[in-house]
């Protein structure tokens, strides 16, 4: 989709999935500004989806792992050419037992689990974003808090908060 079908305020997820031995999903894509370079498997929230929902189907849709949802670990916001407001909700995923990467090839060109020692050894092939990750600790994540009702009046159909 292009930028003028998404208006001037983005709102993108991504998710940092770690296996079992500590290596990180990692995907490099096709195109854009990270094109040729691993980062997050990532993508933007849909109308009828929240934020984490939305962070674990495009995890699912572009490296075909199924996860579950740990925690967000922050945001990520900043204007392009002052005029999008460009933001992106960054979340901690797990696997849910060993699976075998399909590659979403018509946006990736490759999608593997790497240690982040030796992704932070490679930095001309990393995002920057990737290489702030590495000190993040578990506490790090706000946990998901479920089940609050903010009130009829609102309508919502679903209501979640990370504090």
């Amino acid at each position: 989709m292009g930028e003028n079908k998404r208006g001037n305020v983005w709102l993108g997820v991504s998710g940092l999935v770690k296996n079992k031995a500590g290596e990180w999903l990692v995907v490099k894509k096709k195109y854009g500004g990270l094109k040729g370079k691993w980062s997050l498997p990532a993508g933007f929230v849909d109308a009828n989806e929240t934020a984490d929902e939305a962070a674990i189907r495009e995890v699912f849709e572009e490296t075909g792992i199924k996860c579950e949802l740990i925690g967000m670990i922050g945001l990520r916001t900043g204007v392009i050419r002052g005029e999008i407001s460009d933001n992106m909700i960054l979340f901690l995923l797990e696997l849910k037992e060993e699976q075998t990467i399909k590659i979403q090839e018509d946006e990736l060109l490759d999608a593997k689990f790497i240690n982040p020692e030796k992704l932070l050894s490679q930095t001309n092939e990393t995002s920057v974003l990737l290489q702030y990750l590495l000190d993040l600790s578990e506490n790090s994540a706000k946990p998901l808090i479920d089940g609050v009702h903010p009130g009829d009046q609102f309508g919502y159909t679903s209501y979640k908060l990370f504090l």
